[in-house]
Protein backbone atom coordinates (compact mmCIF):
# COMPACT_ATOMS: atom_id res chain seq x y z
CA UNK A 1 0.00 0.00 0.00
CA UNK A 2 1.88 2.94 -1.62
CA UNK A 3 -0.38 5.66 0.58
CA UNK A 4 0.40 3.79 3.91
CA UNK A 5 3.61 4.45 6.60
CA UNK A 6 3.73 3.15 9.72
CA UNK A 7 4.50 5.83 12.49
CA UNK A 8 8.07 5.82 14.40
CA UNK A 9 7.91 6.40 18.07
CA UNK A 10 10.52 8.89 19.17
CA UNK A 11 11.73 9.99 22.90
CA UNK A 12 11.76 13.38 23.12
CA UNK A 13 13.73 13.55 26.38
CA UNK A 14 16.59 11.75 23.91
CA UNK A 15 15.91 13.69 20.47
CA UNK A 16 19.37 15.76 19.51
CA UNK A 17 16.24 18.79 18.09
CA UNK A 18 13.77 18.67 20.22
CA UNK A 19 13.21 19.94 23.55
CA UNK A 20 10.45 20.91 26.41
CA UNK A 21 10.60 24.44 25.23
CA UNK A 22 9.12 22.92 21.59
CA UNK A 23 6.71 21.03 23.44
CA UNK A 24 5.43 24.02 25.44
CA UNK A 25 5.20 26.05 21.74
CA UNK A 26 3.31 23.24 20.39
CA UNK A 27 0.96 23.70 23.76
CA UNK A 28 0.78 27.05 23.84
CA UNK A 29 -0.15 27.37 20.57
CA UNK A 30 -2.94 25.45 20.55
CA UNK A 31 -3.73 24.33 24.28
CA UNK A 32 -6.82 22.39 23.03
CA UNK A 33 -4.14 19.43 21.77
CA UNK A 34 -4.09 18.17 25.17
CA UNK A 35 -7.61 17.30 25.20
CA UNK A 36 -8.84 19.42 27.86
CA UNK A 37 -11.45 21.07 26.19
CA UNK A 38 -10.99 24.76 24.36
CA UNK A 39 -8.44 26.19 26.64
CA UNK A 40 -6.85 29.48 26.56
CA UNK A 41 -3.28 30.29 27.63
CA UNK A 42 -2.91 32.64 30.40
CA UNK A 43 0.86 32.32 31.13
CA UNK A 44 3.85 30.78 30.35
CA UNK A 45 7.14 29.92 32.96
CA UNK A 46 5.26 31.59 35.19
CA UNK A 47 7.30 32.57 38.30
CA UNK A 48 6.16 30.99 41.29
CA UNK A 49 7.55 32.38 44.64
CA UNK A 50 10.72 30.57 45.95
CA UNK A 51 9.32 27.25 43.72
CA UNK A 52 10.59 27.44 40.07
CA UNK A 53 8.30 28.71 37.50
CA UNK A 54 5.10 26.87 36.24
CA UNK A 55 5.69 25.69 32.48
CA UNK A 56 2.03 26.58 31.10
CA UNK A 57 -1.17 28.15 32.95
CA UNK A 58 -4.45 27.65 30.82
CA UNK A 59 -8.19 28.80 31.45
CA UNK A 60 -11.45 27.69 29.99
CA UNK A 61 -13.14 30.81 28.86
CA UNK A 62 -16.46 29.59 30.03
CA UNK A 63 -16.10 28.38 33.46
CA UNK A 64 -12.61 30.33 34.36
CA UNK A 65 -11.63 26.78 35.66
CA UNK A 66 -7.16 27.19 35.29
CA UNK A 67 -5.32 23.93 34.36
CA UNK A 68 -1.96 24.43 35.88
CA UNK A 69 0.30 22.42 33.93
CA UNK A 70 4.08 20.46 34.68
CA UNK A 71 5.71 18.92 31.98
CA UNK A 72 8.43 16.24 31.94
CA UNK A 73 10.33 14.90 29.42
CA UNK A 74 10.92 11.01 30.05
CA UNK A 75 9.39 8.75 32.58
CA UNK A 76 7.48 10.89 35.54
CA UNK A 77 9.83 11.18 38.56
CA UNK A 78 8.73 12.25 42.85
CA UNK A 79 10.36 15.67 41.72
CA UNK A 80 7.67 16.61 38.90
CA UNK A 81 5.08 15.33 41.05
CA UNK A 82 5.64 17.42 43.92
CA UNK A 83 6.22 20.50 41.65
CA UNK A 84 3.20 19.89 39.81
CA UNK A 85 0.71 19.57 43.26
CA UNK A 86 2.86 22.61 44.41
CA UNK A 87 2.09 25.20 41.73
CA UNK A 88 -1.04 23.97 42.44
CA UNK A 89 -1.30 25.09 45.46
CA UNK A 90 0.26 28.29 45.00
CA UNK A 91 -1.95 29.21 42.32
CA UNK A 92 -4.96 28.31 44.33
CA UNK A 93 -4.29 30.19 47.01
CA UNK A 94 -3.21 33.46 45.17
CA UNK A 95 -6.46 33.45 43.15
CA UNK A 96 -9.38 31.75 45.03
CA UNK A 97 -11.89 33.09 43.14
CA UNK A 98 -11.01 30.21 40.35
CA UNK A 99 -11.41 26.50 40.53
CA UNK A 100 -7.81 24.54 39.74
CA UNK A 101 -6.82 21.88 38.83
CA UNK A 102 -3.20 20.20 38.53
CA UNK A 103 -2.19 18.52 35.29
CA UNK A 104 1.05 16.58 35.38
CA UNK A 105 2.49 15.70 31.79
CA UNK A 106 4.84 13.13 30.41
CA UNK A 107 6.14 11.13 28.39
CA UNK A 108 5.94 7.53 30.51
CA UNK A 109 3.42 8.11 33.04
CA UNK A 110 4.95 4.62 35.00
CA UNK A 111 2.14 2.36 36.68
CA UNK A 112 4.34 3.01 40.11
CA UNK A 113 3.81 6.88 39.69
CA UNK A 114 0.33 6.31 38.57
CA UNK A 115 -0.63 4.77 41.61
CA UNK A 116 0.81 7.47 43.56
CA UNK A 117 -1.02 10.12 41.49
CA UNK A 118 -4.00 8.33 42.21
CA UNK A 119 -3.51 8.37 46.08
CA UNK A 120 -3.96 12.43 45.99
CA UNK A 121 -6.49 11.83 43.57
CA UNK A 122 -8.77 11.97 46.54
CA UNK A 123 -8.37 15.47 47.84
CA UNK A 124 -6.26 17.32 44.96
CA UNK A 125 -7.85 17.74 41.32
CA UNK A 126 -5.25 16.77 39.28
CA UNK A 127 -4.61 15.14 35.70
CA UNK A 128 -2.20 13.22 34.79
CA UNK A 129 -1.94 13.05 30.64
CA UNK A 130 0.78 10.73 28.92
CA UNK A 131 2.50 12.44 25.87
CA UNK A 132 3.37 10.52 22.86
CA UNK A 133 5.61 11.50 19.94
CA UNK A 134 6.01 10.18 16.63
CA UNK A 135 7.59 10.37 13.36
CA UNK A 136 5.51 10.49 10.51
CA UNK A 137 7.93 10.74 7.01
CA UNK A 138 9.76 13.88 7.37
CA UNK A 139 7.28 15.20 9.64
CA UNK A 140 6.70 14.97 13.62
CA UNK A 141 3.52 14.87 16.08
CA UNK A 142 2.63 14.62 19.13
CA UNK A 143 -0.29 12.29 20.64
CA UNK A 144 -2.14 13.68 24.33
CA UNK A 145 -3.40 10.68 26.14
CA UNK A 146 -5.78 11.56 29.34
CA UNK A 147 -4.63 8.10 31.93
CA UNK A 148 -5.85 9.77 35.40
CA UNK A 149 -8.70 11.64 35.66
CA UNK A 150 -9.63 14.34 38.22
CA UNK A 151 -11.58 13.03 40.12
CA UNK A 152 -15.05 14.44 39.94
CA UNK A 153 -16.76 14.79 43.52
CA UNK A 154 -20.49 14.14 43.73
CA UNK A 155 -22.27 17.59 44.74
CA UNK A 156 -23.88 17.59 48.10
CA UNK A 157 -27.66 18.64 46.60
CA UNK A 158 -27.08 15.28 44.69
CA UNK A 159 -25.94 12.61 46.61
CA UNK A 160 -28.55 13.59 49.42
CA UNK A 161 -25.89 12.55 51.99
CA UNK A 162 -25.82 12.82 55.59
CA UNK A 163 -25.00 16.95 55.59
CA UNK A 164 -28.33 17.09 53.35
CA UNK A 165 -30.51 14.95 55.13
CA UNK A 166 -34.06 16.01 54.33
CA UNK A 167 -36.14 18.18 56.19
CA UNK A 168 -39.44 19.64 55.66
CA UNK A 169 -41.20 22.78 55.16
CA UNK A 170 -41.62 24.64 58.66
CA UNK A 171 -37.67 23.86 58.83
CA UNK A 172 -37.25 26.36 56.01
CA UNK A 173 -40.11 28.65 57.36
CA UNK A 174 -39.30 28.89 60.63
CA UNK A 175 -35.89 28.56 61.13
CA UNK A 176 -33.87 29.57 57.77
CA UNK A 177 -36.58 31.94 55.91
CA UNK A 178 -40.07 33.18 56.47
CA UNK A 179 -43.41 32.54 55.18
CA UNK A 180 -43.27 35.53 52.74
CA UNK A 181 -39.56 34.70 51.16
CA UNK A 182 -41.12 30.64 51.44
CA UNK A 183 -43.80 32.47 49.24
CA UNK A 184 -41.60 33.56 47.10
CA UNK A 185 -40.15 30.13 46.34
CA UNK A 186 -43.33 28.78 45.91
CA UNK A 187 -43.87 31.52 43.23
CA UNK A 188 -40.58 30.22 41.44
CA UNK A 189 -41.40 26.58 41.53
CA UNK A 190 -44.65 27.31 39.59
CA UNK A 191 -42.13 29.16 36.88
CA UNK A 192 -40.33 25.68 36.93
CA UNK A 193 -43.32 23.58 36.98
CA UNK A 194 -44.54 25.77 33.78
CA UNK A 195 -41.60 23.92 32.25
CA UNK A 196 -40.94 20.54 33.69
CA UNK A 197 -44.80 19.37 35.64
CA UNK A 198 -43.39 16.23 36.64
CA UNK A 199 -40.94 17.67 39.54
CA UNK A 200 -41.67 18.16 43.10
CA UNK A 201 -39.74 20.67 45.95
CA UNK A 202 -37.28 18.80 48.04
CA UNK A 203 -36.64 20.00 51.39
CA UNK A 204 -32.73 19.46 51.92
CA UNK A 205 -31.30 21.04 55.24
CA UNK A 206 -29.01 23.44 53.32
CA UNK A 207 -31.30 24.60 50.30
CA UNK A 208 -34.73 23.70 48.58
CA UNK A 209 -33.69 21.23 45.41
CA UNK A 210 -35.66 19.52 42.85
CA UNK A 211 -36.79 15.42 42.73
CA UNK A 212 -38.79 13.87 40.03
CA UNK A 213 -39.75 10.10 39.76
CA UNK A 214 -37.94 10.05 42.86
CA UNK A 215 -34.96 11.12 42.34
CA UNK A 216 -32.73 14.33 42.70
CA UNK A 217 -33.20 16.97 39.73
CA UNK A 218 -31.61 19.88 41.07
CA UNK A 219 -31.05 21.95 37.41
CA UNK A 220 -31.90 24.54 40.24
CA UNK A 221 -32.43 25.34 44.12
CA UNK A 222 -33.62 27.89 46.79
CA UNK A 223 -32.44 28.72 49.87
CA UNK A 224 -34.87 30.86 51.41
CA UNK A 225 -33.70 33.63 53.76
CA UNK A 226 -34.98 35.83 56.32
CA UNK A 227 -35.30 38.77 53.65
CA UNK A 228 -34.82 37.51 50.17
CA UNK A 229 -34.25 34.02 48.35
CA UNK A 230 -31.21 33.03 46.43
CA UNK A 231 -31.48 31.45 43.45
CA UNK A 232 -29.44 28.70 41.66
CA UNK A 233 -29.62 27.92 38.22
CA UNK A 234 -27.06 25.56 37.08
CA UNK A 235 -25.78 26.15 33.78
CA UNK A 236 -22.63 27.92 32.46
CA UNK A 237 -21.39 31.02 32.81
CA UNK A 238 -21.53 33.05 29.80
CA UNK A 239 -21.11 36.95 29.04
CA UNK A 240 -24.42 36.65 27.82
CA UNK A 241 -25.92 35.77 30.58
CA UNK A 242 -23.94 38.37 32.41
CA UNK A 243 -25.00 40.71 30.46
CA UNK A 244 -28.60 40.46 31.27
CA UNK A 245 -28.27 40.12 35.11
CA UNK A 246 -26.44 43.50 35.22
CA UNK A 247 -29.10 45.03 31.96
CA UNK A 248 -31.68 43.73 35.06
CA UNK A 249 -29.78 44.98 37.60
CA UNK A 250 -30.34 41.66 39.70
CA UNK A 251 -28.09 40.72 42.61
CA UNK A 252 -25.44 38.67 41.31
CA UNK A 253 -24.27 37.20 44.73
CA UNK A 254 -21.43 35.02 42.77
CA UNK A 255 -21.18 32.62 39.94
CA UNK A 256 -19.73 28.92 41.55
CA UNK A 257 -17.22 27.43 39.27
CA UNK A 258 -16.68 24.35 42.19
CA UNK A 259 -20.68 23.88 41.45
CA UNK A 260 -21.42 25.33 38.28
CA UNK A 261 -24.56 27.94 38.83
CA UNK A 262 -25.11 31.12 39.29
CA UNK A 263 -26.11 32.80 43.05
CA UNK A 264 -28.92 35.46 42.34
CA UNK A 265 -30.41 37.67 45.25
CA UNK A 266 -33.90 37.30 44.84
CA UNK A 267 -36.77 39.93 46.33
CA UNK A 268 -40.24 39.88 46.07
CA UNK A 269 -39.64 43.11 43.27
CA UNK A 270 -37.15 41.31 41.29
CA UNK A 271 -40.01 39.01 40.70
CA UNK A 272 -42.10 41.77 39.35
CA UNK A 273 -39.71 43.49 37.43
CA UNK A 274 -37.81 40.07 35.93
CA UNK A 275 -40.04 37.57 35.67
CA UNK A 276 -38.95 37.13 31.91
CA UNK A 277 -35.71 36.63 32.85
CA UNK A 278 -35.85 34.05 35.39
CA UNK A 279 -38.01 31.72 33.86
CA UNK A 280 -35.81 32.24 30.54
CA UNK A 281 -32.46 31.43 33.56
CA UNK A 282 -34.76 28.39 34.18
CA UNK A 283 -35.39 26.99 31.01
CA UNK A 284 -31.66 27.43 30.27
CA UNK A 285 -30.73 25.60 33.28
CA UNK A 286 -33.12 22.70 32.45
CA UNK A 287 -31.51 22.42 28.79
CA UNK A 288 -28.11 22.85 30.37
CA UNK A 289 -28.68 20.05 32.71
CA UNK A 290 -30.38 17.96 29.72
CA UNK A 291 -27.62 18.55 27.91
Amino acid sequence: MSNFTRPKRISLKNHPTYSENWVQDIIADDPSILGLGDLVLRDRERIQPRAGRLDLLLQDPDTYKRYEVELQLGSTDETHIIRSIEYWDIERKRYPQYEHCAVLVAEDITSRFHNVVSLFNGSIPIIAIQMQAYQVGDLTTLVFTKVLDELERGLVDEDEDAESAPTDRAYWENEKGTPKTLALVDQLFGWVREIDPEVELKYNKFYIGLSKGGRAWNFVAFRPKKNFVTFEPKLLRTDEVDQKLDNAGMDTLEYSTRWKNYRIRLTEKDLKANGDLIKELIVMAKESREG
